[in-house]
């Protein structure tokens, strides 16, 4: 009856090794987001509101097929670092996750994903900023689908 009223929080996951050093910066940055106001050096606006889901292992083949339908250019290659144990050849998805969990220095860290609007970002902090500038902009009201999360009555 009241659908038009309800508000989902998005959903953000990082896929997350505590020994890659943009890794920790991310998540560092991901959970600032939360408890600070956002952008930082504002103290007048609010912190973002989102569910941060911290994984310690790497995305599943299904999300890894996910994910990489979020990203511009959509390599399985995009997944690995230069570590010298990567192969030549291009792995498909599920050689990417057998290797990543094999040697995790293999994968590029970390993985985060906004899953409600099919963004994500591989193996960098500027990527990440992107997607927490996004959701500023929603909340902000800046975005170009603001109106998604509009409630829908009478008067509008």
């Amino acid at each position: 009856m009241f659908s038009g009223f309800k508000r989902v929080l998005p959903e953000i996951s990082i896929f997350h090794n505590p020994a890659s050093p943009p890794s920790t910066k991310a998540l560092t940055l991901l959970r600032a987001s939360l408890s600070s106001p956002y952008p930082a050096g504002k103290a007048d606006v609010p912190p973002l509101h989102f569910n941060l889901e911290v994984i310690e292992s790497p995305p599943t083949s299904d999300q890894l097929r996910t994910i990489t339908s979020f990203l511009p250019k959509s390599s399985p290659s995009l997944f690995l670092s230069a570590h010298p144990s990567t192969a030549s050849e291009t792995p498909n998805i599920s050689e990417i996750v057998g290797l990543a969990k094999k040697n995790p220095n293999t994968f590029k860290w970390p993985v985060v994903v906004d899953w409600a609007a099919g963004k994500a970002s591989v193996g960098d902090v500027e990527g990440v900023k992107e997607i927490l500038e996004n959701l500023r902009k929603q909340r902000d009201g800046e975005a170009k689908g603001e109106e998604v999360d509009q409630p829908k009555g009478w008067f509008s």
